[in-house]
């Protein structure tokens, strides 16, 4: 996508690759100089993770001119360039993704500055009534409801407490659904465990699995999701596979017939360049680049949680009208989230089911389109994350902001009052990843400690209670 601005004798393009779980940032120009000036200029900027700089992260510049530059230890970088040039801006670190992936400009005789790039490690969270932790090594954890196998750790017995989960490496993301389970390895390979009542383990009819099994016939996986007994997948070439429960034509394949076994979305309906993927209840949510960051959506939309203005299911992807710029997707209970960048500012966006005030507007009435969460326009937030009934936000700072139902403690607010806006959850900052499920919320912290709130029947915050925590407590 292109945003575009004027000043005196200037032009700036700003164009981004977006990941989930990315954050873009302001851009800025500023200083002096005429058109066919002759000075050099300075492309500067930091970065971040969690709130706090990075150092030692090699940054390279190409275009035309080509150079490199190390972070210092408050996380900054520049570069002296020549005016009337394009360049592109990248970050490197092993162990890190990056977002913005790049920056791109083109100087007509003024300084820029405030490049800026957020690094997020490769850990990751997953939660539902079981909680999934993916650690910076590969290796997965589990904690919390087993009565199908969902903990994949052989057995059907809960635990209050985080276990590795044998058997699997190299793993580079996690996904807990209703009562299953998936993992993306590092060779493009999808893995699951758990129940497989209407096949979302992908392997075909079957009974349930208690230990992980490769999903047969995907390779070339980049992302997965994990809804209400249906699982989906992203494929490197951009396009979505989904099985299991499709009620509501959440499988997307224009009925509404289980598939036991990994089907492509229809790619009739102009899906296409997919560059992440979310699963709700009974919908499903991609995100596409080739367009500026467009949502496509699909399945059940009781509620209006595919955000097309109407409360009528779609079995095909349909497109969210007058929404683009997204950078990051979360799909919850019958609502979706969405977080946008217009380059100088950042907003959130919701619609769906809004009972108790999950979509963060002030209110609780259905919202059938997208609406602005308030007081989240602007503030920096990079990533979000949607459970049953409430949703999550983090900044660059490494805060949290929660919203929504609160009956167990899940906006950790430290009461169990419900709230139509966002709040803060009490002490939580270094905050790199976020998730949110069954009335639970869970944050990764960048020291790699993980931290649990909300219900907990079923052991799902960790911490070696079956005790509810209206306010964060540590679970690893």
């Amino acid at each position: 996508m292109k945003n575009y601005s004027k000043v005196e004798h200037m032009k700036f393009s700003v164009a981004m690759l977006v990941l989930l779980l990315s954050m873009v940032t302001i851009v800025m120009l500023s200083g002096c100089g005429s058109l066919f000036s002759s000075e050099t200029f300075t492309l500067s900027g930091t970065i971040t993770s969690g709130g706090s700089p990075l150092s030692g992260v090699t940054v390279t510049l190409s275009g035309d001119s080509s150079a490199a530059a190390t972070t210092d230890s408050h996380g900054n970088y520049s570069f002296d360039v020549s005016n009337y040039s394009s360049y592109t801006i990248t970050p490197s670190l092993a162990g890190y993704t990056f977002g913005p992936i790049n920056r791109n400009a083109t100087i007509y005789g003024l300084s820029g500055s405030g490049f800026n790039f957020s690094g997020f490690g490769s850990g990751a969270v997953s939660t539902s009534y079981h909680t999934v932790y993916l650690r910076s090594d590969g290796t997965v954890w589990t904690w919390g409801y087993n009565s199908n196998g969902q903990l994949g750790n052989g057995t059907i017995t809960d635990s209050d407490t985080p276990a590795q989960l044998g058997g699997l490496s190299g793993m580079t993301a996690v996904a807990a659904g209703y009562d299953h389970t998936v993992a993306l390895k590092n060779d493009g390979t999808v893995w699951t465990w758990g129940s497989n009542s209407n096949g979302q383990l992908g392997n075909g009819p079957g009974l349930d699995s208690r230990t992980p099994a490769q999903v047969g016939g995907l390779s070339g996986m980049t992302a997965v999701a994990a809804g209400y007994r249906f699982t989906v997948a992203l494929k490197n070439d951009g396009t979505v596979w989904t099985w299991g429960y499709n009620n509501h034509g959440q499988l997307g394949n224009n009925s509404i017939t289980d598939s036991p076994v990994p089907i492509q979305v229809s790619g009739t309906s102009g899906l296409s360049s997919v560059i992440a993927v979310a699963a709700g209840y009974d919908h499903t949510v991609a995100l596409m680049n080739s367009s500026g960051g467009i949502i496509w959506t699909w399945g059940d939309n009781g509620n209006g949680e595919l955000g097309i203005g109407t409360t009528t299911d779609s079995y095909i992807p349909v497109e969210v009208p007058g929404l683009a710029n997204i950078m990051a997707i979360a799909a919850g209970n019958l609502f979706t989230v969405a977080l946008r960048n217009d380059a100088l500012s950042s907003s959130v966006w919701a619609w769906g089911f809004n009972n108790v005030g999950q979509i963060g507007d002030g209110d609780t009435t259905d919202v059938w389109s997208p609406v602005e969460v308030s007081g989240m326009v602007g503030t920096g937030a990079i990533g979000i994350a949607a459970g049953y009934d409430h949703a999550v936000a983090m900044k660059t700072d490494g805060t949290v902001w929660t919203w929504g139902g609160n009956g167990k403690g899940q906006l950790g607010n430290g009461t169990t009052t419900g709230s139509v806006t966002p709040v803060q959850p009490i002490g939580m900052s270094g905050v790199e990843a976020v998730a949110a499920g069954v009335y639970d919320t869970v944050a990764l912290k960048i020291d790699s400690t993980v931290w649990t709130w909300g219900y907990n029947l079923y052991g799902q915050l960790g911490n070696g209670t079956i005790i509810d925590s209206d306010i964060p407590v540590k679970a690893m």
